[in-house]
This record gives structure tokens, C-alpha cells and sequence, in this order.
């Protein structure tokens, strides 16, 4: 297959904002793609909702306590931050957790990535992202405060007033709700995972090559089975 006869699939990518994993494995994802591509491969990339902590209170809570509490002790918060660091500064990522004071509640960051792709498509939704996993990870910015929100959303292209009037109805929480619910129904528990067509592919932020191989060998198998699905030529009768 060579770059002039593309075939191009539905990637998926089942995600949360504070997850420093998929942060890194949008990055490997960016490197893996157009490798990709050279071989006629390419991915309408969509990213879906996950809260890795779905009974966080809506104004979240002080990072340190609550990492405490959910991993024993600081210390061992602490040295997970160091594998996360160790991992980002290999991609390209500098991750300041010494800037992080709150881990927030996540459904309004979401609901955010969702108004971007209604916005603007892929392009934007890959902007929102970027931008909420920047502003997290580099700058300690609390992701779940409304004046946060609306100012990544600004900054993406998006109209502030409708990024506001968004986040402030319930419905569009619903939504990232009924997001969530599709994707634990494919029994996905950890982030980032990645789906191919509505089948699940693989999870973590994989390194490269390990993208560039599932992803060819999974898009090697739909185009078999499209091709063997589809029907026939009809015979023609001779005149």
C-alpha cells in the first residue's frame, strides 16, 4: 500500500485530563501517526471521556491529602510523580508537579473536549486537549474551575460566551456521562486505551513502535475483512 491509496479509520482514544499517562501517549500517538501514513494509513482520531476518579467532589480536593489517602503516603505519591517524570522527559514533557495543589473533578474538562470537536472537528479537539493537558501538567492549573476552562476554550478558538453557557448546563455533563458508560462497557478500567473501529486495540502509553505495530496489524485485519464482507461483481450476461 503506498501513500497515494490511503485508508483511513476511527481511532478512539478513552482518556482522562489528569492522567499524566495519556499525556505521554498523545505524544507517541503524534510520532507513530505519520509513520503511519507513509504506508497509506491514516486516523480520524476522536478522544473520549474517563474519570479515573468519578466520586472526586466537583471543586476536587488538595492534591497532597488525596494522594496520600489513595496511594498509603506521600512518599509513595511522590515516587510515582517520578516514574510519570522520568517517562514525560522521554517524550518531549516536563511535568511540574510541584505546581499541582488540587486534583480536580474532571467532568467539566471533558464536557469541554466534547464542545470542541462539535465546534471544530478533530483539529480542535486535539487544541482542547493539548491545552488541558498543558495547563495541568506544566502550569498546575486547576482544570475543573469554570474561569480555567473558558480561558483554554478562548484560547483554542473557541467563543468564550458559548464555552461558558456550555459548562454550565447540566445536559452537557450527561453526555460525558453517557461517554464514560460506553466505554467501561467495553470493560475498559485504565486510561489511555485505544479502539479501532469500536474494537478495543490496546491500553498505556505504549512506546512507538508498539503503536506503529498494533495499529498496522489492526488495520491490516478490517481491510481483510472489508474486502472479503463486500459483495461481488454482478456477472454480466454477453450481449
Amino acid at each position: 500500500m503506498t501513500s497515494a491509496a490511503l485508508s483511513s479509520f476511527r481511532l478512539d482514544i478513552v482518556s482522562d485530563t489528569i492522567c499524566p499517562w495519556c499525556y505521554v501517549g498523545k505524544r507517541r500517538l503524534a510520532a507513530a501517526l505519520p509513520i503511519l501514513e507513509t504506508e497509506g494509513l491514516t486516523f480520524d482520531v476522536t478522544w473520549r471521556s474517563f474519570q479515573l476518579n468519578p466520586t472526586m467532589p466537583r471543586e476536587g480536593l488538595d492534591r497532597r491529602a488525596y494522594r496520600s489517602a489513595k496511594f498509603g503516603s506521600w512518599e509513595k505519591s511522590q515516587a510515582l510523580d517520578a516514574q510519570v517524570t522520568e517517562a514525560g522527559a522521554s517524550a518531549g514533557l516536563v511535568f511540574r508537579h510541584d505546581l499541582m495543589a488540587k486534583t480536580p473533578n474532571t467532568v467539566a474538562s471533558h464536557a469541554l473536549i466534547r464542545l470542541a470537536h462539535e465546534t471544530g472537528g478533530a483539529a480542535m479537539q486535539d487544541r482542547v486537549v493539548e491545552a488541558l493537558f498543558s495547563a495541568y501538567f506544566t502550569q498546575g492549573l486547576d482544570v475543573g474551575d469554570p474561569a480555567v476552562l473558558a480561558d483554554l476554550a478562548e484560547g483554542a478558538g473557541i467563543e468564550r460566551s458559548r464555552a461558558s453557557a456550555f459548562l454550565s448546563e447540566p445536559a452537557s455533563f450527561d453526555a460525558v456521562i453517557d461517554d464514560e458508560k460506553l466505554a467501561r462497557g467495553l470493560g475498559l478500567n485504565g486510561v489511555p486505551s485505544f479502539v479501532l473501529g469500536g474494537n478495543y486495540l490496546f491500553s498505556g502509553a505504549q512506546p512507538i513502535s508498539v503503536m506503529v505495530r498494533a495499529l498496522r496489524e489492526a488495520s491490516a485485519k478490517l481491510i481483510s475483512a472489508s474486502q472479503v464482507a463486500a459483495p461481488a461483481e454482478p456477472a454480466h450476461a454477453p450481449a
